[in-house]
C-alpha cells in the first residue's frame, strides 16, 4: 500500500510545473505557510495574518509590533519571487546562490550592537565566530566557503539517490556550518525546499509546532552524525504539508 509520503510525491510530480505561473498555482497557500512557520521558529513576534497580509496585499495595517518580524516576512515573500525562475530553470546549489538567499532573507535586520558594529553583513559569510547550540557548533569563519563548497560537490556527486536524504545531510551540515552571523535557519530551511524542488520532490514544512523535534534531530547530528532522526522527522513534515491537498484529491 502507497504511503501518505510517497502519495505526496506522486501528487507534486503530476502538478507537471513548467512556469513561475505554475509555481504559483501550486504552492498558493504553502508559501504563506513556510513563511509563516519558517520565520516564527526563531521569531515569536511574527503572525499568520500578518504574513497573509504582506503575501497577498504586499504590506500590513495597523501594525504596532517588533517591525523585524514586518522585515522578515517581507523578505520571505521577495526571495520567493526571486527563487520561482530558477526553480523551473532548476539552476544547481551554489555559493554565489547561498549567499543571494542570505541576503535578501536578513536584509534590514541585522542587530546593530551584536552584528554590524563587527562588520558582518548580508549576504557575506561571517567574520567572527558564533557557535551555536549545546554542543557549541559552527565553522571557523575562514573555513566555511570551503566547507560549503565540500557540500555542494558532495551532493552533485550523490545525484539520483534518496533526494530526501540528501537533503537531509545538506541541512544537518549546512547547520552545522554555520555558515552566517545571523539568519542560518531561515536560510537553510529555505534551501532545502529548493534543493527538494530542482530534484523533484515536494517542499516541506517544518512547523513552529514541532520545532523542540526538529531542533532534537539537528542536535542529534551534531553529537554523533545521527541523520536518520532528521530523515524521518522530514519524511513525517512532508506528510504533514500535503495530507489536505491529497485529501482534496479523493
Amino acid at each position: 500500500m502507497e504511503s501518505i509520503y510517497d502519495k505526496a510525491i506522486s501528487l507534486w510530480r503530476s502538478f507537471d510545473i513548467k512556469t513561475p505561473s505554475d509555481i504559483d498555482c501550486h504552492l498558493d497557500s504553502f508559501r504563506i505557510l513556510f513563511a509563516y512557520n519558517s520565520g516564527r521558529i526563531e521569531n515569536q513576534d511574527i503572525s499568520y495574518h500578518d504574513t497573509r497580509e504582506i503575501f497577498e496585499n504586499g504590506r500590513v495595517s495597523g501594525y504596532t509590533g517588533d517591525v523585524r518580524a514586518i522585515f522578515e516576512q517581507q523578505n520571505q515573500k521577495l526571495c520567493y519571487e526571486f527563487l520561482k525562475e530558477k526553480i523551473i530553470q532548476r539552476e544547481p546549489l551554489s555559493i554565489p546562490l547561498i549567499k543571494e538567499i542570505h541576503l535578501i532573507l536578513v536584509s534590514g535586520t541585522y542587530d546593530e550592537g551584536r552584528f554590524l558594529k563587527n562588520g558582518e553583513r548580508a549576504g557575506e559569510f561571517k567574520k567572527h565566530d558564533y557557535v551555536t547550540g549545546r554542543n557549541e557548533v559552527g565553522a571557523a569563519p575562514e573555513d566555511v566557503e570551503t566547507e560549503l563548497s565540500q557540500l555542494l560537490s558532495e551532493l552533485s556527486e550523490n545525484e539520483g539517490k534518496d533526494i530526501l536524504k540528501l537533503g537531509a545531510y545538506f541541512h544537518a551540515r549546512f547547520e552545522y556550518i554555520h555558515p552566517f552571523a545571523d539568519g542560518n535557519g531561515r536560510v537553510g530551511r529555505t534551501l532545502l525546499n529548493y534543493f527538494l524542488m530542482i530534484n523533484g520532490h515536494p517542499p516541506v514544512i517544518i512547523y513552529d509546532e514541532d520545532k523542540r523535534l526538529y531542533y532534537e534531530t539537528l542536535e542529534k547530528y551534531d553529537m554523533e552524525e545521527e541523520l536518520l532522526p532528521l530523515y524521518e522527522f522530514l519524511k513525517y513534515e512532508t506528510e504533514k504539508t500535503w495530507q489536505r491537498a491529497l485529501g482534496r484529491q479523493k
